[in-house]
């Protein structure tokens, strides 16, 4: 039974050695035989769960395995299986498809867990704040080899080829994809490869060479099937790794990869993920010529290695609970590890029956090169979950073992660890040829549990990203399975999200107070924003300012969840007269104010002011900017004081002036009304009905007012021919009944100072913009009041000055947003309160960002500490070379795999080269090059995915298939499918004729 240690007492002892040479492990991925979730993968571990798989005769054939080979007796088609292992999200790396197609899965796989590890530490790929350093290995291409075997490569390929499969390019190639700038290092020991490179990144980062490692192997043999078993040979007759057991007869192949990231302990801060576990002490060597042959382990080299690492950590054998052994379960191959680790901790101390050992080999087979990471991972998590899982499939002990007062045993079932704390743990590699690796960690430092907030939550804004919707979903349903099982603080999950993970294109938003209830929404898919960022560019933004009529009680409290919202809202509400400026605030934040008083223009119009002007100052400073502005009504002075027409008292002043001069105009009322001005008006003209243009909102929407008698007759009469909405407003704007303001106003006017606008501004009177420098009239602002707004007009012109525009309506609800899409500018609002009761201005600022706009996640969500979430969910197509799959090949004429030399078809083709269409051969070969399956005729061969390199072979191919020579200079300047073709029929002397798209 483990005895209970307090994390001071456990904490005590952690520290009382030095830890300045410490290294932890923050971030780790891996591709596994088994269940693809990591959770699920250690709960299958735990259960002692075989992920090995016996292939049947076709799959066996159709991977691709000689018949003859299937078909022999001493074939075992059995290997630790990994599914999907042809698949590869190449888009997601700018990867072109043919080239993805040449590229061993190896390379891969590691661009892929490298990219999730790195996400799981908490840092984004291509975060170039800290250097990072890569160690990669790989098992030997046996997927080149077959491609070379096959017979069907074109030269001109060789250079993708070996770049994609060869063990040289591989870490250069995740540093390169990654944007990671520390050394970049290939490390090849056979099977100990990935703990050797391990060891290389801990002396990297003692050194100062980097601040950060990723260390990432992989292995995998094509075409991924079982083997052939030799008499006395290390692999299984039986088809089972049964790691030191009675029963063992050799180990079976499995495909896999994994990845972990390694920091300096004293580099971890309080807001990082807690770290896996830590690294106290690595050892290499290598047996040299103490053993049998250069295939046969040694004993003594696998002793001094377990010693020199003991002796690194600085940590006596009584210390260690666990030991992840390398055992290959063969039967002279384990108990030669078994006396060698035993003897070197029961010398460092260990008592017998202490250390428990694992065999991963046993579960998931031999991943070659990945064996030793893959190794590591299983390790800690033990040593992070106190938990030790058994040697699956173990029956009883291999008969060479010594067993007796030995420190070694191998659980049969999983067990709660009950050895010394802090949990310590080793973990073996011994690659063939004598390369011994040997790593100490120990669980990860306690940490004091983190500070209850005792307010209630606060609504959070969540940001997903991905590459493709069908990756966001992936994603979205990952992060829901998470916060449901896992309820991690929100706050945290923000954070982690906005600043350890990129941006992608594809996005998705939505806001919660919880956990809980942001698992719920993505789940449901409720209440979430969706968008697809350009990859041209954020669109320009036009501000939209709503008027008289949009007011409501308590209009500010959704703003409020805007970083700097109450400060501006405050500085803006300073600008005003003492006594209504209380009363304004009162409005804006009491949502049981009398409705009928702020319906009012006197307390509509500040309060209008105040919360567009606070909140588009809210916008800006989170990095939205606006490229033009545009108000309704009133609107429009908010508009014009943000384009700087109005300085912030001058503008707090005419609004309130404007506010009381309209007041004391005779009450009257207002109709939205859904139907052309003109029809509208002459129904009021028929009627004997004395109403006036309001507002021309578009070709079917407008507003009349006048008289409150004859605005209900109007409305009596109209019942519902039409849409008609009455608006929330005391007096009738632009009407006959504002014509004794004026005079007010234009007093009010004469005291304040305008200055030339810094941004267009789309105008109500004319419906034109003006350009950003404009000065606009004084007496523009007076007669406003009383002429027609031309809001649409004023956008029809909005979106003819910025095509593309995104129109952002900054103020309560959404009276703007349809007249916008009905001009063809799509809309957000930032108050989307009317359509999601409850929610705040963080659902507005989400749908921006999920359509590209520039919004500063740190503004919105908080950094918070890094937790640990799903990683990517990478799918893809099969990216397969048929070069891999096809027999070596009989006849070498061409087609889309192959292009013969000149001279194999000079051989082939005795008398003379077949007639070969100009069109078709080009496009063939742009496909074939590009791995795209349908380009239009202008599509430019480098924005495809072309480079020099791609554009030297295409003209290679050109030349090679028509007999011709093609000036390289020519095909540079006029480089889309329809100009190489119109290069080749010129030089061949051809008519033009261009295909419409690539097929």
């Amino acid at each position: 039974m483990q005895h209970p240690v307090s994390n001071k007492m456990m904490g005590d002892v952690m520290t009382s050695r030095d830890r300045s040479l410490d290294i932890a492990v923050t971030g780790m991925a891996a591709r596994l035989p088994g269940p693809r979730d990591l959770d699920a993968w250690w709960d299958s571990q735990l259960h002692g769960s075989v992920h090995s798989k016996r292939y049947t005769q076709e799959e066996l054939l159709a991977a691709g395995v000689p018949a003859a080979l299937a078909a022999d007796p001493d074939y075992v088609p059995v290997r630790g299986h990994l599914d999907d292992w042809d698949r590869f999200d190449h888009d997601f790396f700018q990867i072109r498809g043919r080239e993805a197609e040449l590229m061993d899965p190896q390379h891969r796989w590691m661009l892929e867990v490298a990219w999730n590890a790195l996400a799981d530490a908490g840092v984004a790929p291509r975060d170039d704040l800290a250097v990072t350093s890569v160690y990669a290995s790989m098992t030997g291409s046996g997927y080149m080899r077959a491609m070379v075997r096959a017979g069907h490569t074109d030269p001109g390929l060789l250079d993708d080829l070996i770049h994609g499969t060869e063990p040289d390019f591989m870490a250069s190639r995740v540093a390169y994809k990654l944007g990671l700038t520390g050394p970049a290092f290939a490390v090849q020991t056979a099977c100990s490869s990935s703990l050797v490179a391990v060891h290389l990144a801990v002396q990297a980062l003692l050194s100062g060479d980097c601040d950060q490692a990723l260390v990432v192997g992989a292995g995998f043999g094509y075409p991924q099937a079982g083997h052939l078993h030799t008499p006395g040979g290390v692999l299984s007759a039986a088809g089972a790794c049964r790691a030191f057991d009675r029963h063992a007869d050799g180990v079976i192949a499995g495909s896999g990869a994994g990845a972990v990231v390694l920091r300096r302990l004293s580099d971890i801060t309080e807001d990082d993920p807690e770290p896996y576990g830590v690294i106290l002490g690595t050892a290499i060597n290598n047996d040299g010529q103490t053993k049998a042959g250069y295939y046969a382990p040694s004993s003594a080299g696998q002793e001094r290695v377990i010693g020199a690492a003991l002796s690194a950590a600085d940590v006596d054998g009584g210390t260690i609970g666990y030991l992840e052994a390398h055992g290959t379960g063969t039967r002279i191959g384990d108990p030669i590890e078994w006396a060698a680790a035993g003897t070197a901790l029961r010398r460092a101390g260990a008592r017998p029956g202490s250390v428990a050992v694992g065999a991963l080999k046993a579960s998931v087979g031999h991943l070659d090169a990945a064996a030793g990471v893959a190794a590591l991972i299983r390790a800690l998590l033990v040593v992070r979950s106190g938990m030790i899982p058994p040697v699956a499939g173990f029956t009883e002990h291999n008969p060479l073992l010594e067993t007796e007062n030995w420190p070694l045993y191998i659980p049969a079932e999983a067990v709660p660890w009950t050895g010394e704390l802090p949990r310590r743990a080793g973990v073996s590699a011994f690659g063939i040829g004598g390369t011994n690796a040997h790593v100490v960690i120990e669980q990860a430092p306690p940490r004091e549990p983190a500070a209850q907030d005792e307010q209630a939550p606060r609504e959070r804004l969540v940001l997903l990203s991905a590459a493709d919707p069908e990756a966001l979903d992936r994603m979205a349903d990952d992060l829901a399975a998470h916060l449901k099982s896992h309820d991690p603080d929100l706050a945290d999950v923000c954070g982690t999200l906005a600043h350890g993970r990129p941006a992608l294109g594809e996005r998705l938003a939505i806001t919660g107070r919880t956990s809980a209830e942001v698992a719920e929404g993505l789940a449901a898919r409720s209440g979430v924003s969706r968008g697809t960022a350009p990859a041209t560019g954020s669109a320009p933004v036009v501000f939209l300012f709503p008027g008289g009529g949009a007011q409501r009680p308590g209009m500010a409290e959704p703003f409020t969840a805007l970083p700097g919202f109450r400060r501006a809202l405050d500085q803006c509400l300073a600008a005003f007269a003492s006594p209504p400026a209380e009363r304004i605030r009162q409005a804006l934040y009491d949502p049981d104010f009398p409705a009928d008083e702020l319906n009012r223009p006197a307390l509509a119009q500040p309060a209008l002011f105040a919360i567009g002007y606070a909140a588009a100052t809210a916008l800006q400073d989170l990095g939205v900017r606006p490229a033009a502005v545009c108000g309704h009504s009133s609107g429009e002075i908010t508009a014009a004081a943000v384009a700087g027409v109005f300085g912030l008292q001058d503008a707090a002043a005419f609004i309130a002036a404007r506010g009381r001069a309209m007041q004391d105009c005779p009450e009257g009322a207002m109709l939205a009304i859904g139907a052309d001005v003109q029809q509208a008006l002459a129904l009021a003209e028929e009627w004997g009905l004395k109403l006036d243009v309001a507002a021309v909102n578009g070709p079917d929407s407008c507003v009349l007012g006048g008289p409150v008698e004859e605005v209900d007759e109007y409305q009596r009469r109209l019942g519902d021919t039409f849409f008609v909405r009455r608006l929330r407003y005391s007096h009738a704007g632009h009407s006959r009944l504002i014509e004794p303001a004026l005079p007010a106003l234009t007093e009010a006017m004469a005291r304040i100072e305008l200055r030339p606008s810094t941004l267009p501004i789309a105008l109500n009177v004319s419906g034109g913009v003006v350009v950003a420098g404009t000065g606009l009239p004084r007496d523009m602002f007076v007669t406003q009041v009383r002429q027609s707004v031309l809001f649409g007009a004023a956008l029809d012109s909005l979106a003819a000055h910025l095509p593309g525009a995104l129109a952002v309506e900054i103020g309560p609800g959404r009276p703007l947003s349809p007249m916008a899409e009905a001009a063809g500018i799509p809309a957000v609002a930032l108050d989307q309160v009317k359509d999601a009761p409850g929610s705040s201005a963080l659902s507005g600022v989400g749908a921006l960002w999920t359509l590209g706009q520039p919004v500063a996640p740190a503004g919105v969500t908080g950094i918070g500490c890094r937790t640990r979430l799903p990683g990517y969910p990478f799918a893809g197509p099969s990216s397969v070379a048929q070069e891999a799959l096809a027999p070596p090949a009989k006849d070498l004429s061409r087609s889309p795999a192959s292009v013969p030399l000149p001279e194999q078809s000079e051989q082939s083709e005795p008398e003379g080269p077949a007639p070969v269409d100009s069109t078709e051969t080009v496009t063939r070969i742009w496909a074939e090059l590009l791995g795209h399956e349908a380009v239009p005729a202008d599509a430019d061969f480098f924005a495809q995915g072309g480079d020099s390199l791609l554009i030297t072979r295409l003209i290679r191919r050109v030349n090679s298939e028509f007999g011709i020579r093609v000036p390289v200079r020519e095909m540079l300047a006029r480089r889309t499918l329809s100009g190489h073709i119109a290069v080749v029929r010129r030089i061949r002397g051809e008519a033009d004729a261009v295909p419409t798209r690539l097929s």
